[in-house]
């Protein structure tokens, strides 16, 4: 499970420092040196935790996804579940401290650089659950692999949007109720349910190599 630092810590709260500066005094008048003064550090040990102003709106994002890569690369015995623990485990981390997440959502949305680093860093996310779902499902149509990623990033999104935008906390139950939903919609839920012209039954000898059995499958499902 991922494990993010602490509240509290040197990192978090040069964050929490630069996101109240850049509400109250805009993201262009704060200088480097206000944040570091704000924080209780120094210059040079600013630059040493992140390379700028924008680096700091987007510290935690950088972190969540080395992490979220770290997870995905741990063993799963289910693909689609795994995208989905994803998913919630970066949501869990910004409805933790949902004051310091909408501080920075409206910092974000007023300043156009910032918007354009956050467009690019959500197709982070969505790019690297589709990287992991090719590798880990061999065959797997790239379509379905990048539409699943397309489909949980945006849930994801939307639900994150409502606690941004909101003043009450948005439990993770949501999240999961929607993901879980995108999965039927899908099929690739453990209870999703299929019409009877949508069943594929089959039936091969246990000694047929796998290579065989899938071969045959697709020509099936082709069919």
């Amino acid at each position: 499970m991922i494990e993010m630092p602490p509240a509290g810590g040197a990192s978090h709260d040069v964050v929490a420092a630069a996101l109240d500066l850049f509400a109250r005094q805009g993201f262009d008048q704060t200088s480097v040196e206000q944040i570091a003064q704000a924080a209780g550090v120094s210059r040079s040990t600013f630059f040493r935790q992140f390379g700028g102003k924008d680096d700091v709106v987007f510290a935690d994002h950088e972190l969540l996804l080395a992490q979220v890569r770290d997870f995905l690369a741990g063993p799963h015995d289910d693909p689609w579940d795994a995208v989905c623990e994803a998913s919630l485990l970066v949501y869990s981390h910004f409805a933790a401290d949902p004051e310091l997440a909408r501080r920075r959502y409206t910092v974000v949305r007023g300043v156009p650089a910032l918007r354009d680093r956050e467009i690019v860093t959500v197709f982070r996310y969505e790019r690297l659950f589709d990287e992991y779902l090719r590798a880990a499902i061999p065959g797997l149509d790239p379509l379905d692999a990048v539409g699943f990623s397309a489909v949980v990033t945006a849930v994801h999104n939307h639900v994150l949007r409502q606690l941004l935008r909101g003043s009450k906390r948005v439990p993770a139950s949501v999240l999961r109720g929607a993901l879980d939903d995108a999965r039927r919609r899908f099929g690739v839920h453990p209870d999703a349910e299929a019409a009877p012209d949508d069943l594929v039954v089959a039936a091969f000898p246990r000694t047929m190599p796998r290579a065989e059995i899938a071969r045959r499958l697709a020509a099936r499902l082709d069919g």
